[in-house]
């Protein structure tokens, strides 16, 4: 059919895209954050957050096996638990997400220029969106390069800073937690790993999806986490949890007082390219799930149109990237992530209770439960204005399903 995608993503090109999707993020925007709300529990909430993730990462990939489709919860929504519960999965997504687009580009323009941030955030969105109008493929190749380059400059910030006189273990853990303290931080750290499922919102465009798919999504998880680890340790041995939580760039800083000054260029550098990388990845997802949406008839079906030539959702991603430009130019960053980070958690949420309902088996719905408790807990962790404006979004989501319904039914 003419408005199927093209298959042309395999085990390595899906790992890249996760990845993509996620090295960057957490990695140069939420570790200060994270240690504000944790304090000494830092390690224990990343360790949370890699936990909830996984759980949501096998959900997602079991999902993904049964339907191999574009819109990935959107959809496991919709076949599992019924049409209202996919719509809201798949508006959780696209509202978080697209806030969580114009976090990652204001986050490139604080990097490059931070007296023009909101100007450069808008020229990425629209530079990464003609990138992906082009072609899934070589949006793949693209992340490919940013990928390689980012993990080269994270594996300079651990090598100057391990290596350095002024690391200290005894600065891997810092004031006194609360319990409370440590879910947020979780929260505001899973906002690093949202990533990992992308490749199951590409799922139609993906090589024997089957195979393909529950290899990648875990293994992109799970270098990730290695990633995340091993800077949170490095830039805790020089910073400390105090000093890590105050900063407001924490790996330039962490290399600052390693030492090596001269590395401080080169992590910014490798910030905004992390953050391109994070912004190309969601632009392809989030444009996907309004494919599937239209399709449904749940949001205008011009949006569902595929490219001839290119076989990409163009009305979709062109729409995407509008309404992210906007929000670039207009939007603050600290109220993107925390907004994104609910919708996100939601979405999950939904997938974690779709894989409850495939099957008996008891990992699986193990699995299933702890995913869900995780994202109703994180999310309720998160700072009051976030959940609240988050709570506030979706039930107008979930008003306007019902307000449609009642129209088309003519009551």
């Amino acid at each position: 059919m003419d408005d199927e995608l093209r298959r042309t993503l395999g085990v390595s090109d899906a790992v890249v895209v996760g990845l993509g999707a996620m090295v960057g993020a957490g990695i140069f925007a939420a570790l200060a954050p994270a240690a504000l709300a944790a304090g000494g529990a830092l390690s224990a909430a990343l360790a949370v957050a890699a936990l909830v993730a996984y759980c949501n990462a096998y959900s997602s990939a079991r999902l993904a096996v049964r339907y191999p489709a574009s819109g990935g919860t959107y959809v496991y929504g919709r076949e599992r638990l019924g049409p209202f519960w996919g719509y809201l999965a798949g508006w959780a997504f696209v509202i978080g997400k697209t806030a969580s687009c114009a976090a990652m580009a204001l986050t490139v323009g604080a990097y490059v220029w931070p007296g023009q941030q909101h100007a450069v955030a808008v020229a990425a969105v629209v530079a990464l969106t003609a990138a992906s109008y082009g072609g899934v493929q070589r949006s793949a190749r693209v992340a490919r390069l940013i990928v390689a380059t980012v993990l080269a400059v994270l594996a300079a910030v651990v090598v100057a800073c391990l290596s350095s006189g002024a690391a200290d273990p005894g600065r891997l853990s810092g004031s006194d937690w609360g319990v409370f303290g440590l879910l947020q931080g979780a929260g505001l750290l899973f906002f690093a790993f949202a990533g990992y499922a992308r490749i199951a919102t590409l799922g139609e465009e993906v090589r024997d999806p089957e195979r393909t798919i529950p290899r990648a999504v875990p293994l992109a998880l799970g270098i990730a986490l290695l990633v995340y680890a091993a800077v949170a340790v490095a830039a805790l041995s020089v910073l400390g949890v105090e000093g890590l939580a105050r900063s407001a760039a924490p790996l330039a800083d962490a290399v600052r007082a390693a030492g090596r000054p001269e590395l401080a260029p080169v992590v910014r550098v490798g910030a905004a390219l992390a953050a391109l990388g994070s912004l190309l990845a969601l632009v392809l997802g989030v444009s996907r799930t309004v494919l599937a949406m239209a399709r449904d008839g749940r949001l205008p079906r011009a949006l569902a149109a595929v490219h001839p030539r290119h076989q990409v959702p163009h009305h979709a991603e062109l729409a995407v990237g509008a309404v992210v430009a906007v929000l670039a130019a207009t939007a603050d960053l600290r109220g993107a992530i925390g907004f994104s980070s609910f919708g996100v958690l939601v979405y999950y949420a939904i997938a974690n209770a779709s894989a409850w309902t495939l099957d008996s088996a008891v990992k699986g719905r193990a699995v299933a439960v702890v995913g869900l408790s995780g994202c109703v807990v994180l999310a309720c962790a998160l700072p009051l204005a976030s959940a609240a404006w988050g709570a506030a979004v979706l039930a107008v989501g979930a008003c306007a399903y019902g307000l449609r319904g009642r129209l088309r039914s003519g009551i």
